[in-house]
């Protein structure tokens, strides 16, 4: 009898990586490729100026790749989503009370 060896898949647990690009970036690359993509179709189809369109399809898409590997450089993994998170939430808290009625006892019974 000869014995079957199967592959494990020894990825399970470990974020999406594709050349580099890391979890979220690496659909913010596809989405905005895709983007340039659509643009640049209907920029054609409408009857723009084809050196136009091949100028502003490699712009755009030199500039997606160049700022998403940058973004992905710089931020990591999770550090583009802590980015965003920190900017929702407030410098400091602004507390209006008068100290007085933080030492007031609040235990008052109201018996009937």
């Amino acid at each position: 009898m000869s014995t079957i060896n199967y592959n494990i898949n020894k990825g399970i647990g470990r974020t999406v990586e594709f050349k580099g690009l890391k979890a979220q970036y690496l659909f913010i690359f596809a989405g905005g490729l895709l983007g340039v993509l659509i643009l640049i179709m209907i920029m054609y189809m409408a009857g723009g100026n084809m050196f136009l369109c091949l100028f502003i399809g490699s712009g755009g898409a030199s500039l997606i790749i160049w700022k998403t590997f940058s973004l992905n450089g710089k931020y990591g993994e999770h550090g583009f989503m802590k980015l965003r998170a920190k900017k929702r939430h407030p410098q400091y808290i602004i507390c209006r009370k008068s100290v007085r009625r933080y030492l007031q006892s609040t235990s008052k019974l109201n018996v009937v």
